[in-house]
């Protein structure tokens, strides 16, 4: 079954009934050049497990099976069991989980089903609406995987592989660079969806490190800070930090000045070394 054949996928389609859910951001792929090339960059190989967030109607699902020996799918919509019953019949080493991926231990899911694998990847085409909080939960768990290849919006894209101390960076990108090193891969355009976004999309790798890339003596309150100082990134970040610390704006001015950072300077002008400084700083308040 070629699925990516527009004729092909609206006969499936309509045979179960099935529409699109805006809510969900769905949006399938129907380039038949776009996944065979997500899952050859994003690491898979034989001996090695895949990770898929969100299957669609499993034209990445079925790329990743050729690929690896396991694969595990979490998708949301239940719509889709009797349409990847039948897309994805011709496979016996595919296992799906219908959940919501936020709301699942992946941690616990990753002991259950690949226990034994000793390279896992993560392979997806996410929605558009959830792109942050997949990437963030994917890399903050701290998950037993190489590397995170993920198809997102081009903007999103280009603000997770941004050069901290760039306009283009955020909170995002911050904690990619903290326990990952981000890469964009190559684009998409929107005529490779059916129905067809208003945006392009990209896709970029992650390749996770075993250990944060920058020691810092408090995880947590490092991205206490990062996340109170981009919530106004074109505005200096003394009084968001200042508010979100319960330290006194005169106090903190001191510790900027002793990190080397300008008491009216913006998120987006600090590199993670100076981030990872004024952390450390206030750590020892």
């Amino acid at each position: 079954m070629e699925l990516t054949n527009i004729g092909t996928v609206k006969e499936l389609l309509n045979k179960n009934g099935f529409s699109f859910s805006k809510s969900l951001g769905q949006n399938f792929l129907i380039n038949p050049a776009v996944c065979p090339k997500i899952a050859e960059t994003g690491g898979c190989h034989k001996g090695a497990a895949a990770i898929e967030i969100g299957t669609g109607i499993g034209v990445l699902t079925k790329e990743l099976a050729l690929r690896c020996d396991k694969v595990v799918a979490v998708e949301i919509d239940e719509r889709l069991k009797p349409i990847l019953s039948e897309t994805l019949s011709e496979f016996d080493n595919i296992e799906i989980v219908f959940a919501d991926v936020l709301k699942t231990d992946m941690k616990k899911l990753i002991e259950g089903k690949l226990s034994g694998f000793g390279e896992i990847y993560v392979c997806a085409n996410l929605p558009y609406y959830i792109t942050s909080p997949v990437v963030m939960k994917l890399i903050e768990d701290r998950l037993p995987i190489k590397a995170v290849t993920v198809m997102v919006q081009k903007e999103a894209a280009e603000r997770i592989c941004a050069q901290m101390g760039t306009r283009e960076c955020g909170a995002v990108t911050a904690a990619v660079n903290f326990y990952s090193t981000p890469k964009m891969l190559f684009r998409v355009n929107r005529g490779s969806f059916m129905p067809q976004p208003n945006v392009d999309s990209a896709v970029i790798r992650l390749d996770i490190s075993t250990e944060p890339r920058y020691k810092v003596k408090d995880d947590e309150l490092f991205f206490k800070i990062v996340r109170a100082a981009f919530s106004q990134r074109r505005k200096q970040m003394l009084n968001p930090l200042s508010q979100a610390l319960g330290i006194g704006k005169s106090s903190l001015s001191e510790m900027f000045t002793e990190c080397g950072i300008k008491t009216n300077a913006r998120p987006e002008e600090l590199k993670m070394e100076d981030l990872a400084a004024l952390c450390d700083r206030i750590s020892e308040k």
